[in-house]
């Protein structure tokens, strides 16, 4: 296989927003207290994408009460549909859908970042999958992973009230299986005590109906909000969970017997194997880490024919056999630093696993062994073929896609991580 010589072309240059600048999360809940005292009942106009534990502009911005999903047509851009999927001040779509026939599954979240001010409502979020028609934008149904619409609570010393049964947010795009007509998602954790039990859950959903047809707790009593471990507040979890939730979309692999198996990767540094034949029994669980909760698997592996991989954000990358969870091969974490690991999405195809880094760097690993293959430096300028001025930078949640022989990386998202923002799409290609 040719895969040690790719020639590179620089496609594109992206007009940036405004750089995130670092903001701790309790910076990010004062604020919100400062600025946006009434920001749940005053909705704004002015939007901004949501990023957890976001900096100042961004996440005021970002007090907006719907989420809007909009279809576009191919060619000159124009709006064919735009469909409203939620309200609420801190409801926002995270991931991009997934099609399958005509329809599209969206996932939505979150408010984990507001819940901590004494000014808001927290919470009464719920993650939810809509299947919409993808012609049309007409909802064919919606389904929440907590079935039951949160209960107020109590009050806190400003007079806010407090409500019960949130969270469970979908980060990812849904898992299709379209021959079973099911839908497979992993669930976030909890924002209000107590933890509903489809929180840091795997499940399964009827694709024509939206009836669940099962789902499975991996981790139980994680009620968590962000800051709160370090600024908590009366709105906290009185027992802070330690936010073990499923960032990525399960994997639906094929085993050489022809069972099938779901495997998801958790912020725990686990990796859970269920049954989406048997209502989602657990097969084995396997932990890429020495401690459990050390380091996080975040926006998602890969899979190929016989190997499970995955990446973890200290810098760690493990293969996995899907049919036991014992380990095919292991490359230890990266030396501390302040731009390191991997938090974007692995890539593979055969013989070939791609990761890109938080340090700006693309690595393919070889399949077999896990050897680094070759390594591209991301942190430069480019020339791009649309002339937009263009650097590289990190990758932290979309990872590389591999389509039509050649390789598409989106540099420069840093996602969750401290990483160096950018603004180019590079793609690889054999020359």
């Amino acid at each position: 296989m040719r895969r040690a010589c790719l020639a590179v072309w620089i496609v594109a240059g992206l007009v940036a927003a405004d750089a995130a600048s670092a903001q701790t999360p309790s910076r990010v809940i004062r604020l919100i207290d400062e600025r946006c005292a009434n920001c749940h009942r005053e909705p704004v106009n002015d939007r901004a994408p949501d990023v957890e534990g976001a900096p100042e502009a961004a996440t005021l911005r970002r007090m907006a009460p719907d989420t809007i999903l909009r279809a576009i047509t191919t060619g000159p851009m124009r709006v064919h549909w735009s469909f409203l999927a939620e309200t609420g001040v801190r409801n926002a779509a995270s991931i991009g859908p997934a099609f399958a026939e005509a329809s599209a599954g969206r996932p939505a979240a979150a408010e984990a970042s507001a819940g901590g001010s004494l000014n808001y409502p927290c919470c009464t979020f719920r993650g939810s999958i809509v299947a919409l028609e993808a012609a049309t934008g007409r909802q064919i149904w919606k389904t929440y992973a907590i079935p039951d619409p949160p209960k107020p609570s109590r009050r806190n010393s400003k007079g806010t009230q407090l409500w019960t049964g949130a969270g469970a947010a979908i980060w990812h795009a849904p898992t299709i299986a379209a021959r079973r007509r099911a839908l497979y998602v992993a669930t976030g954790d909890a924002y209000t005590e107590p933890a509903h039990r489809n929180t840091d859950a795997v499940m399964a959903i009827d694709m024509d109906t939206g009836a669940v047809r099962w789902a499975v707790q991996d981790y139980e009593n994680d009620a968590w909000l962000v800051a709160c471990a370090q600024d908590p507040t009366e709105n906290c979890p009185k027992n802070l969970g330690p936010d073990y939730d499923f960032g990525a979309s399960p994997i639906l692999q094929t085993l050489a017997d022809g069972r099938r198996v779901l495997l998801a990767g958790q912020k725990s540094g686990q990796v859970f194997a269920h049954d989406p034949d048997r209502d989602g029994a657990l097969l084995w669980k396997a932990a890429l880490v020495e401690t459990i909760g050390e380091s996080e698997i975040l926006f998602g592996g890969a899979a190929d024919a016989r190997t499970a991989y995955f990446g973890l954000d200290n810098g760690a990358i493990g293969a996995l056999d899907p049919a036991t969870g014992q380990r095919v091969w292991y490359n230890p974490p990266a030396p501390p630093g302040p731009r390191r690991g991997f938090t974007a999405a692995l890539t593979a195809i055969p013989g070939v696993v791609f990761a890109g880094n938080q340090d700006g760097t693309l690595r393919p690993y070889a399949a077999d062994t896990g050897r680094v293959v070759w390594t591209f430096t991301m942190l430069r300028d480019f020339s791009t073929v649309n002339r937009v001025p263009a650097r590289g930078g990190s990758m932290g949640a979309p990872g590389p896609t591999a389509a039509g022989g050649m390789l598409f990386v989106p540099s420069g998202y840093v996602g969750l991580g401290n990483g160096t923002p950018g603004n180019v799409l590079l793609v690889f290609g054999l020359p």
